[in-house]
């Protein structure tokens, strides 16, 4: 692994706003001199080896991540989680159905020198995806053409909603982004996924979730057109969902409708018709993903699997035996209220979470190269390792201004000879 400089392509920045990476201009080329979001002054690049360990490295950790769940089922751990009650059974049904998952992205720290340690599991809303599968490819056609990269991502998503197939109700998915989301990131990514979903021969119609509505009759969810929705890929995170007074009817929604008057009042349901018969709704992400996108699920790991070389120490609302550690939010997103303990201070980031409790991570300072650090994201499609997105910043937080920095796999000597 070494990170190399080369100079960027002249026009680079009218190329990958065609090719879609439309965020606000002062993400991709800020006024006020900050690097760009998308920096190609610089690459990483790899060994095909190490490429093939950490490929073997993800799937064994998505692995340990589904035992983890059935670990968490069976004990009825989902307090640990701050899971409202009200969505215990539908993650059990949900898991017992199988109901089809699409992705995820782990999120690792490597420096070439040993195994990759797991940082955190985005798997319920990930972004940074056409970054990584589309941005970076074409970069890599253009300018190191005789080199390769860990990218099936394009390829991998396709064939992913195509095994769906008769599983869905419908040939319609529709895809839903947060307007709260204002960059236009999420809506970058829901509208590539929506694309990879129309080239597997679905017919999509995207929405933002606020535009939504609820059918009280037919207790479901319906588009702009009044039209009953079948699948909805949702990149809006489940918490946030079922904390919502209108979006925790998705509950209702689900196929086995086992969620009790009860507990629905609990969360602020109106059961007005709660006896009437609803329509059921496959969730892209699916709700059992609520364990595995929750911090949590690192404690959890590692009681599980203590001293994995792929996993740090991590321990549930206290610090345990940890003198030097990350306190993360359960909950947290882009590197908001995180806590780094270490001999020489502290550091703690803004943000509006952790009433919902911490999670305690071994701290493990991230690789310095030319004083930025970088992050691994590396991608699942199903179950299976399909590429790699690299985040880098000057800071130990890789938070929403870290920069996307492309890489290569290096041309195998041997072939050459």
């Amino acid at each position: 692994m070494r990170r190399q400089h080369r100079q960027p392509r002249p026009n680079w920045l009218d190329i990958v706003v065609e090719q879609g990476l439309v965020y606000e201009d002062t993400l991709l080329y800020p006024a006020d001199n900050r690097r760009p979001y998308w920096d190609e002054s610089v690459y990483y690049s790899f060994d095909l080896d190490e490429i093939l360990l950490l490929e073997s490295q993800v799937e064994l950790l998505h692995s340990m991540c589904l035992d983890a769940i059935d670990h968490v089922i069976a004990t009825e751990r989902f307090a640990d989680f701050a899971i409202p009650q009200a969505c215990w059974q539908p993650i059990v049904d949900s898991w017992n159905r199988n109901d089809p998952h699409l992705y995820g992205r782990f999120d690792l720290r490597y420096d070439g020198s040993g195994p990759a340690k797991l940082l955190e599991y985005n798997a319920d809303t990930p972004t940074t995806l056409l970054e990584a599968s589309v941005i970076q490819w074409h970069w890599l056609k253009d300018v190191l053409p005789d080199h390769d990269q860990w990218n099936s991502l394009h390829e991998r998503l396709v064939e992913r909603w195509q095994s769906f197939g008769g599983g869905l109700a419908s040939s319609t998915i529709h895809f839903t982004w947060t307007n709260l989301e204002t960059t236009g990131e999420d809506h970058l990514t829901t509208a590539y996924l929506q694309e990879t979903a129309a080239e597997a021969g679905f017919d999509t119609i995207g929405l933002a979730i606020e535009d939504l509505g609820w059918d009280s009759d037919l207790q479901t969810f319906v588009d702009l057109a009044q039209t009953p929705i079948d699948t909805l890929f949702k990149l809006y995170p489940w918490e946030w969902l079922v904390n919502d007074p209108f979006g925790v009817n998705a509950l209702r929604t689900l196929p086995s409708g086992r969620v009790s008057n009860r507990d629905l009042s609990a969360a602020g349901v109106s059961i007005t018709n709660a006896g009437a018969s609803h329509s059921a709704i496959t969730w892209i992400e699916p709700a059992w993903k609520m364990l595995l996108s929750n911090k949590a699920i690192l404690a959890v790991l590692w009681q599980l699997n203590p001293g994995h070389p792929s996993l740090l120490p991590a321990y549930l609302d206290d610090p345990g035996p940890l003198t030097e550690y990350v306190r993360k939010p359960k909950l947290g997103r882009e590197g908001a209220n995180v806590t780094i303990v270490k001999p020489d201070g502290t550091l703690t980031t803004a943000g509006e979470y952790g009433e919902e409790g911490f999670v305690y991570q071994a701290y493990d300072p991230l690789p310095s190269f030319d004083g930025q650090h970088p992050v691994l994201g590396a991608w699942l499609v199903g179950d299976e390792a399909a590429g790699l997105g690299i985040r880098e910043s000057a800071g130990l937080v890789t938070d929403q201004m870290s920069s996307f920095i492309p890489h290569v796999i290096n041309p195998d000597d041997r072939s050459q000879q």
